[in-house]
């Protein structure tokens, strides 16, 4: 109970947040409470780090990434593109979008497409007059995709990075099982979206009042060096895999590469259009924080007993088959990071899943299904993860104000169906995969 009361008081501060107090902070606080009531001991500090800093510093690199090609004027060249490309449709623009949400998450991960391109969009939406309910469409696709199709490379979320680094999945074979099922998800994602918004979106829109995507572009340097520059780092990612390589010291070599780019360093700065620096300063810096100290935490409710009543109920799916232990390993991981954040509860999952005794393919398989129910389970609230919350503080900003009720009501809608085709998918392609 002690843990419990710990980690729930937590949650609360990391949600809440209350006068500005990082999240970082909150979670730190939890977990030296943790430490002093003995429900974590010093040695569990290490064990953590070592689950967690890989993940952590390769998200950060690639916010950093994703920060200095958005003042660059990358992200809103490509949705004007789009924009373009729909050619005055509007039943067309509304897949195109959501296509563009699926891979600026594959490559920049799920907070970097949902808090980049959302404001983006919003302001092509503004520019072509679209009525509230249609903008509303819009916006809700964009936050949702940027978690349903997060799932096809070990970068595109950091539950992805947490999970793969725990079970030692290297990044060819995860993106082997991950991207056919993400392209499940995308499509089941596109045909969910389009029965609940299909009618708010207009018929036909003014391609004039768009402008040429080339006046988006602030840096020409960089965005000339964006496409040779990402295509070298996922080719790195392969060819590291093997090496044993951890991913942040990839990620963060691209990331200073880009860094040196945008700030000019071989010219001392001069004629520089991007600010490194505000982009260091924007950087998720509490996440770091926020690791250690909510991974501790959550690890302290595994040493009192919540990991073995996660290994016994995985034990249990497990002896009804193969099928129905993924489709139950990935709702099951769903529901608690809708209630506890999918970040502990990647961890929870992940430990739950090393004790229980079973099959090695069964294993596997959840291993994966703990990945999609923790990469979709927290659009079922508002709490279910941070780049969930930070969304919603971006919109307020622009003046779209989405109620936790009205969240709520949309997520609980939309969800379920995207979740269960997954799995579905997952179920039937990774036993088809020989063994890595």
């Amino acid at each position: 109970m002690l843990a419990l009361a710990i980690f729930v008081v937590t949650l609360i501060l990391v949600i809440w947040q209350p006068k500005g107090l990082g999240i970082g902070w909150s979670a730190l606080g939890g977990a030296l409470v943790a430490l002093l009531a003995g429900v974590v001991r010093l040695s569990d500090v290490g064990v953590v780090w070592d689950i967690v800093w890989d993940a952590t510093f390769t998200f950060v690199a690639l916010i950093v990434i994703s920060l200095i090609l958005d003042e660059a004027g990358f992200f809103a060249w490509a949705a004007l593109h789009v924009a373009r490309w729909g050619n005055g449709r509007g039943h067309l623009l509304f897949p195109l979008v959501v296509v563009l949400g699926a891979v600026i998450a594959a490559f920049f991960a799920n907070d970097g497409a949902a808090l980049l391109l959302t404001p983006i969009v919003i302001a092509i939406l503004l520019r072509l007059d679209f009525s509230p309910p249609a903008a509303l469409a819009f916006i809700i696709a964009t936050g949702f995709v940027a978690d349903t199709t997060s799932l096809p490379l070990i970068i595109s979320n950091l539950v992805n990075i947490v999970s793969a680094n725990y079970f030692d999945i290297a990044f060819d074979r995860y993106a082997a099982v991950m991207v056919p099922v993400n392209l499940v998800s995308l499509v089941a994602t596109l045909i969910v979206l389009w029965i609940a918004f299909g009618r708010r979106i207009p018929k036909r829109y003014s391609v004039a009042e768009l402008d040429a995507p080339r006046s988006a572009i602030k840096d020409s340097l960089i965005f000339r060096a964006a496409f040779p520059l990402l295509s070298v780092l996922l080719v790195a990612y392969f060819v590291t895999a093997p090496l044993g390589i951890p991913i942040a010291f990839v990620t963060g070599a691209a990331a200073i590469v880009l860094m040196a780019i945008a700030g000019r360093w071989w010219r001392g700065g001069k004629d520089a259009a991007v600010s490194v620096t505000a982009a260091l300063k924007g950087a998720p810096w509490q996440i770091v924080l926020f690791s250690i100290g909510m991974y501790l935490v959550v690890y302290g409710l595994g040493n009192a007993g919540l990991t073995d009543y996660g290994a016994r109920a995985l034990q249990w799916l497990a002896g009804q088959g193969d099928f129905v232990a993924t489709i139950g390993t990935g709702f099951l991981s769903a529901i608690v990071a809708s209630i506890m954040n999918n970040l502990p509860s990647t961890l929870v999952g992940a430990l739950a899943i090393d004790r229980a005794q079973v099959p090695a393919v069964t294993q596997e398989l959840m291993v994966y299904a703990n990945v999609i129910g923790n990469d979709l389970g927290p659009k079922f609230t508002p709490i279910g993860s941070l780049a969930t919350l930070l969304w919603l503080h971006v919109l307020a900003g622009k003046g779209y104000k989405i109620g936790w009720g009205q969240y709520m009501k949309i997520g609980l809608l939309i969800t379920p169906p995207v979740l269960l085709a997954t799995l579905v998918a997952l179920a039937l392609w990774l036993p088809a995969l020989p063994r890595s």
